[in-house]
């Protein structure tokens, strides 16, 4: 699986910052919020990741069971999972059993090494795997080390699942653990090829990964646009009484809090699917565009130019695509 070369030279530009002295690494502290009986998150801050930050800018979280604590997503760097850990720590003595990544984003699996090294099992979706296997896992390694040294070195590894989930016809894999039951939903296709949710159905809680972002403009990046939308329809129609973000502040009322990333990525589509139509190169169409709705948003510096050419070579192949269809004969 290999990144178009353009969003690759794009993508690192804006990730990599300019060459920083290295610090010793502290150990950093997390504090859980709580959600509801069950649950808990760690709201990591608004932007890019960064030294400043030390790679907390995703979100991740928890829930206890009365045999054991399953974990969504470890964040982006070791030393951000062993804080998790930590932290957990704080609140049960259960040991932590189940770790489900939403998908192999460097900002949420990075720390996937600290909860294998106390025992925890992996789950996520099998198409991560090709992620693993590709050229950008390795570059995107490398870039981290260089941003956000000391807390992505050497001794970083990229860890894998213990099971690979397959979902057969689009359905959600139940299980159960102390008590609680959970939901594991494929999403795949949409922010990445491999998104999953996880649904605690006893509190009515939702994990949402990156397909949603609260109070922030999303990274789009290759993601499909147009499976995106269809993903937050979906979303939507589970009503959660509150939902968790990949990124920003967890939401009580998820059907008006997705209405930022729903409108920015239609938004998107529009402008330019419309640049593609009338023929308009993407830096023209681009300094034409008033981006004024969305300009005020953290993140919208670092991402919307590279979002926005993304869903322009999008756009492109799906004029491609609709010429490309069949005529029907005429009767």
């Amino acid at each position: 699986m290999k990144l178009a070369i353009p969003i690759l030279a794009c993508l690192l530009a804006l990730a990599t910052p300019a060459a920083h002295a290295v610090t010793p690494a502290r150990a950093q502290v997390l504090t859980p919020v709580k959600v509801s009986a069950h649950v808990y998150y760690f709201q990591g801050h608004s932007g890019m990741a960064e030294a400043a930050n030390r790679g907390f800018m995703s979100n991740a979280g928890f829930v206890v069971t009365r045999d054991g604590v399953v974990v969504f997503d470890a964040l982006g760097t070791p030393a951000l999972g062993e804080a998790m850990l930590k932290a957990i720590r704080k609140v049960t003595a259960q040991p932590v059993r189940r770790v489900i990544v939403s998908h192999f984003h460097a900002d949420h699996f990075y720390g996937l090494q600290a909860f294998k090294a106390r025992g925890a099992q992996i789950w996520a979706h099998e198409r991560g795997r090709e992620y693993l296997a590709s050229d950008l896992a390795a570059t995107r390694l490398a870039q981290r080390k260089e941003a956000l040294a000391p807390w992505v070195n050497d001794a970083t590894r990229l860890t894998g699942a213990d099971r690979w989930l397959s979902f057969a016809d689009g359905k959600s894999i139940a299980f159960e653990m102390g008590g609680v039951r959970f939901k594991i939903i494929d999403m795949s296709g949409a922010h990445a090829p491999d998104d999953i949710m996880l649904s605690v159905d006893n509190d009515q809680v939702l994990f949402a990964g990156d397909l949603f972002f609260s109070g922030r403009i999303p990274f789009v990046g290759e993601a499909d646009s147009r499976v995106w939308l269809e993903a937050l329809d979906r979303m939507v129609a589970l009503a959660p009484q509150a939902a968790i973000p990949g990124h920003g502040e967890l939401s009580r009322t998820p059907a008006r809090d997705m209405a930022l990333t729903r409108d920015y990525l239609t938004f998107l589509r529009r402008v330019m699917g419309d640049a593609v139509a009338e023929l308009t190169s993407f830096d023209e169409a681009y300094g034409k565009i008033d981006w004024s709705a969305f300009d005020k948003y953290p993140a919208f510096a670092q991402a919307n130019r590279l979002n926005a050419y993304g869903t322009y070579l999008l756009m492109e192949r799906e004029s491609l695509q609709q010429k490309r269809l069949p005529v029907a004969p005429s009767p």
